[in-house]
């Protein structure tokens, strides 16, 4: 399982000229299921994205978390980052599971995260989404339950 996580001043996804998940402070995920990824990649996933300490405390320092701070999450499914783009200019997208067992381990993610008292507002998965980010920094994260990066 992968995600991009970035740290937002804000963030929404439309769909259908409809906003569906908005947040103020907090973080932007974008999470790719796997082929083969199991409840245990998305708690790693979930546990990562809750713990990071990217925001900053009182000395400036990235410092705090996302829990930390009483900040908000975003979250939008996307089978495109688990893109292989090394053989030709097409990407091949077989890695990414299906869209049944990427949307049960995606809900877990939101449920593992909610679980924590985190709001979590979301994109509708397999839709086509606008998405608005206001990365604060830039700071961008890329996570990957297999740790290949």
């Amino acid at each position: 399982m992968r995600a991009v996580v970035q740290r937002v001043k804000k963030s929404s996804v439309t769909v259908d000229q409809q906003v569906t998940g908005a947040i103020n402070k907090g973080l932007m995920v974008l999470i790719g299921v796997e082929d083969g990824d199991s409840e245990k990649d998305a708690d790693y996933i979930a546990d990562k994205i809750t713990g990071l300490r990217i925001f900053e405390d009182e000395q400036g320092k990235m410092n705090l978390s996302v829990e930390d701070i009483g900040g908000e999450v975003l979250a939008v499914s996307q089978f495109t980052l688990l893109a292989d783009a090394r053989k030709g200019r097409r990407p091949s997208f077989t890695r990414a599971a299906a869209p049944d067992e990427a949307n049960a381990l995606y809900r877990k993610v939101i449920d593992k995260i909610t679980s924590k008292g985190i709001n979590v507002e979301e994109g509708v998965f397999q839709a086509e989404m606008m998405v608005e980010i206001h990365n604060d920094g830039p700071v961008t994260i890329l996570l990957d339950s297999n740790k290949m990066f």
